[in-house]
């Protein structure tokens, strides 16, 4: 009689189309091309207008949002977003660590929160 093989758990990912948010040139370029190389189809913006004029005119499976921008800040993003779009994917990913934002941020539907600085893996992990 053949025994069954054990299965192994394999992860599964599926390309989504994503936006990031940074103002910060660097850090919008490296999480860019992590996210690409995991096969997902992102879009960036430098500012809020930016990304909202993107956003209003495609469909993404998640937001990757900075909180620190000229202008309108992330805070006012996210909530513009979730109104919008009460279903839509945020990942907030800020210098900002005190509890108090994370917590609003999270209240107000952010699914995720990161802190900068943060650990490109770990990125990669939460946003599969």
């Amino acid at each position: 009689m053949l025994m069954p093989t054990a299965l192994k758990a394999v992860p599964v990912t599926a390309a989504g189309r994503l936006l990031v948010v940074d103002d910060e040139e660097g850090i919008r370029d490296i999480v860019v091309r992590a996210l690409s190389d995991e096969g997902h189809h992102v879009d960036q913006a430098a500012d809020a207008a930016t990304a909202l004029r993107l956003w209003q005119g495609a469909t993404y499976d998640l937001v990757v949002l900075d909180l620190v921008m000229p202008e309108l800040d992330g805070e006012a993003l996210l909530r513009r977003l979730l109104t919008e779009r009460p279903g839509q994917s945020v990942l907030v990913l800020s210098c900002r660590t005190d509890t108090r934002t994370k917590v609003a941020c999270l209240e107000a539907g952010a699914e995720d929160y990161l802190a900068k600085p943060f650990s490109l893996d770990e990125l990669v992990a939460r946003v599969r």
